[in-house]
C-alpha cells in the first residue's frame, strides 16, 4: 500500500508516539522511512531589530543542530533502518517539501491538538493537512 513514509518529529513525547508508529507502520508494510525535524529559521524567532538580541545567529544555528542530532540519535534506535534529515524551515513547509523531494507516499507525525489562541493561529499539523498532496497520518 505505501511504500515510502515521511515522520516527521520535534523531538516531543507526543512526536514519539507518532515515531513508533510511523516505525511499526512501516516494518508491518516493508516501507522505506525517512525521519525529519525542522527548526524555524533565525529570522522567524525575531520580533524587530535582530541585532538587538544578545544570541548570535552562529549559536542559534549550532544550537539547532544539536538539538536535531540528538532528536534524530534518539530515533536512530529503532530496529528499522531509515534517512534522517534536518531541514531549517517553518515545520509545515519543510515537511510538504521532504515528502514531495523524498517520493513519500504517507506522512505521520503528531498534533499537539492546541485550543485557544494557540489552536487559532493555527498548528503545524493543520498546515500540512491542508498543503499536502499526500496522505497524512495524525498520531494524537
Amino acid at each position: 500500500m505505501f511504500t515510502h513514509l515521511l515522520i516527521a518529529t520535534d523531538g516531543s513525547e507526543l512526536a514519539a508516539k507518532a515515531e513508533l508508529t510511523g516505525l511499526c507502520l512501516a516494518k508491518r508494510m516493508g516501507a522505506r522511512v525517512s525521519v525529519l525535524t525542522a527548526t524555524e529559521p533565525w529570522s522567524a524567532m525575531t520580533i524587530g531589530d535582530a541585532s538587538a538580541f544578545d544570541f548570535p545567529i552562529e549559536d542559534f544555528e549550532k544550537a539547532a543542530a544539536r538539538r536535531a542530532g540528538e532528536i534524530l540519535a534518539r530515533v536512530r534506535e529503532a530496529a528499522v533502518p531509515f534517512q534522517t534529515a534536518h531541514v531549517v524551515d517553518f515545520p509545515a513547509e519543510a515537511i510538504i517539501a521532504t515528502a514531495k523531494a523524498k517520493a513519500c507516499d504517507l506522512i505521520v507525525m503528531a498534533s499537539h491538538g492546541r485550543r485557544g489562541l494557540k489552536g487559532m493561529l493555527g498548528s503545524q499539523a493543520q498546515r500540512v493537512v491542508m498543503l499536502s498532496e499526500v496522505p497524512i497520518l495524525i498520531c494524537r
